[in-house]
C-alpha cells in the first residue's frame, strides 16, 4: 500500500496548523442578513460562531449609550413618530418608539426583516457576553464638525468605560474610532482596554497613524491593505483588522496579506470560507 496519500494528508494538516487563524468580526452584527446593530443581528452572528461583535455607538439625550451607526435614524430602515430623528435629541423612551427592523436595507437583498426590532442599549448588547467567548469591537461615532451629535470626547469615553467595567468585560472589549479623541481619553482612564485606529482615505503611513491614536490595533479600509502594509503592521507590533470586506476576492487578498482579522457584513459566509481554506 502506498504511503503517498498519508504523507500528503500529514503535509496538508501541518500547513493548516502553521497558518495563523484569522478572526471574524461581524460588522454591525451581521448586516448582510439581519437589520444592522439590532439584537437579532448580534444573536445571529453569535450563533454563526463569530469571534467579535462589531457595533457602533450613539448617545441619547439622557446619556444612554445605544447601538446605532447613524446619529440621525435613517428613514430607509427605521420607522417611527414624527419629529426629530437625531438620537442625541431623544430620550431612550422616545427612541424605543422607532422600529428599525421592519424595512430590510435595499443594499442587502438577503437581509431578513425583523419587525419590531428596536435600537438596543449598549448594556443589552454587552449582556450577551455569557453566550460565548466572543469579544466586542465598539466604535464611538463622534464628529469634530458636528459636536452637538454626541457628548464631548471625555464624557463619551467615560460613559463607555463605565459600561464596560459594569459588565466586567475589560479583557473582551476593544474601542475603535475614526476620531482619536475618544481613544486617547479611553487610554487615559482605562489603559487596560484595547484601542483600534480606524482609517479611510488616501494611502499614508498607517503605523504612524496607530501611534498617533495611541492604538495597538490598526483598522483601515480593506482596499488599503496589502502584504507590505501587513508586514509593517506586524513589525510595529500592531494587530491588523481591515474593514469591511464582503467578497471572496477581497477575502483572498486579505488572507494572502496575513491579516489578523476581517470585519465583514456576512460573518457566517466568511467563517465557512476560512474553514474551507484551513484558516479556522
Amino acid at each position: 500500500m502506498s504511503t503517498r496519500p498519508l504523507a500528503l494528508f500529514i503535509m496538508t494538516l501541518a500547513a493548516a496548523e502553521a497558518a495563523p487563524r484569522i478572526l471574524v468580526h461581524g460588522h454591525r452584527g451581521a448586516r448582510a442578513v439581519r437589520p444592522e446593530n439590532t439584537m437579532a443581528a448580534f444573536e445571529y452572528a453569535i450563533e454563526s460562531g463569530v469571534d467579535v461583535l462589531e457595533l457602533d455607538l450613539a448617545v441619547t439625550a439622557d446619556n444612554v449609550l445605544v447601538a446605532s451607526h447613524d446619529p440621525v435614524l435613517p428613514e430607509e430602515i427605521c420607522v417611527g413618530p414624527a419629529g426629530t430623528r437625531t438620537i442625541r435629541e431623544m430620550t431612550l423612551e422616545r427612541l424605543r418608539q422607532f422600529d428599525c427592523g421592519s424595512k430590510p436595507n435595499p443594499k442587502f437583498p438577503r437581509q431578513k426583516a425583523v419587525p419590531g426590532a428596536r435600537v438596543p442599549t449598549l448594556d443589552e448588547v454587552l449582556a450577551l457576553a455569557p453566550r460565548g467567548v466572543f469579544e466586542f469591537n465598539i466604535e464611538t461615532k463622534i464628529f469634530r464638525d458636528r459636536p452637538a451629535l454626541t457628548p464631548p470626547p471625555a464624557e463619551f469615553a467615560r460613559l463607555l468605560v463605565e459600561a464596560i467595567r459594569r459588565h466586567g468585560l475589560e479583557k473582551r472589549v476593544m474601542i475603535q474610532s475614526f476620531d482619536f479623541r475618544t481613544l486617547q481619553e479611553a487610554a487615559r482612564i482605562a489603559p487596560e482596554i484595547r484601542r483600534s485606529a480606524l482609517y479611510a482615505g488616501a494611502p499614508r503611513d498607517l503605523t504612524a497613524l496607530a501611534r498617533e491614536a495611541g492604538a495597538t490595533i490598526l483598522s483601515p479600509h480593506h482596499s488599503l491593505v496589502n502584504k507590505r502594509v501587513a508586514e509593517r503592521a506586524r513589525a510595529a507590533g500592531l494587530h491588523l483588522v481591515p474593514w469591511t470586506a464582503n467578497t471572496p476576492a477581497e477575502w483572498d487578498r486579505l488572507i494572502e496579506a496575513r491579516v489578523d482579522a476581517i470585519i465583514t457584513d456576512d460573518p457566517a459566509a466568511l467563517i465557512g470560507y476560512l474553514k474551507a481554506r484551513g484558516r479556522r
